[in-house]
């Protein structure tokens, strides 16, 4: 029997960015970049445990590896892959794109790509920027991504703060770039509009500080329009012990500690409601819903030739 409830139909996508806890925007205030060979890594037990709680709910995820920590955890990417979960690339170095030119932006990204493709045997699909920083100041980014050849990109997010944000992005799955080298697609974080504004639900600090119900409603409303949602997670997030270093201010302790302990039953409350794979698949699937998406222009807000085209 075809399914007819579209939250049943067109599966949802989820990730997780795998990087370490000290390698936090956050944190960048107290814990310098010299010092992170020298600290320990603990990114280890809590990936495999996302692995085998969402494996329980027969869920796929996509996990957005930074070449720097998959240097130094080469078994656990084979182990993704082997467990047939997509691997992408979050980069090598965590930088933000907002502090890089398209120069060294591309060499970041090549160096992420070699450590990939050795550990994984194939080059990655997919990219998501360190703290979502494809912005309306880096969409030269996007096109570094095309022309490079990748499948999709998943580091715009729909709403307006301080580091990140194109507020006016579409909310769904939709062309980023096109030439005739192919699509650039780019599958935005999760939002729902309320009140004439874009609200924040993709997970990470998000669900941590909202009750997973929130996100839930946002998901089932995305899925009601006939598209796919994407939600994301660290793994410093499901390690509720993780340190936390001296010096940092109260808010952003907050934002950093907020919740910790109930991430996971978090996730799991999503997992028993809604269908999740990785992000390649949630977009293949929303692509052949959606064969409209073919003849798609790219959005005027993600132009960079004045809006003469893609």
């Amino acid at each position: 029997m075809a399914h007819t409830d579209p939250i049943d139909a067109l599966p949802n996508a989820l990730s997780l960015d795998v990087e370490e806890w000290f390698q936090v925007e956050n944190l960048a205030g107290v814990i310098a970049r010299r010092d992170w060979d020298r600290l320990p890594s603990r990114v280890l037990d809590p990936t495999r445990a996302f692995l085998d709680r969402i494996e329980a709910h027969g869920a796929r995820a996509t996990f957005f590896v930074l070449g720097r920590v998959a240097e130094r955890t080469p078994r656990l990417v084979e182990e993704i892959a082997r467990r047939g979960h997509e691997v992408a690339s979050h980069g090598y170095g965590h930088e933000l794109l907002t502090a890089l030119d398209p120069e060294a932006f591309e060499a970041d990204l090549a160096r992420a790509e070699a450590v990939l493709s050795t550990i994984t045997g194939v080059p990655p699909a997919g990219f998501r920027a360190p703290s979502f920083t494809v912005t309306r100041r880096t969409l030269w980014a996007l096109d570094v991504l095309h022309r490079r050849g990748y499948r999709y990109d998943s580091s715009i997010f729909p709403v307006r703060r301080r580091r990140y944000g194109i507020p006016r992005a579409p909310r769904r799955p939709h062309v980023a770039r096109r030439s005739e080298r192919g699509v650039l697609w780019s599958f935005p974080l999760l939002t729902r509009r309320l009140a004439g504004l874009n609200l924040p639900l993709a997970g990470g600090g998000y669900l941590r500080l909202l009750p997973a119900a929130w996100v839930g409603g946002a998901v089932r409303a995305m899925n009601r329009r006939g598209w796919p949602a994407l939600l994301y997670l660290h793994p410093w997030e499901l390690d509720p012990d993780h340190p936390c270093p001296a010096g940092l201010r109260f808010r952003r302790r907050f934002l950093h500690r907020v919740n910790l302990a109930r991430t996971a039953g978090k996730l799991a409350e999503l997992l028993a409601q809604f269908r999740f794979t990785t992000v390649r698949d949630a977009l293949e699937g929303c692509l052949c819903a959606h064969p409209e998406l073919a003849d798609e222009a790219v959005p005027a807000m993600l132009r960079t030739d004045g809006g003469r085209g893609g």
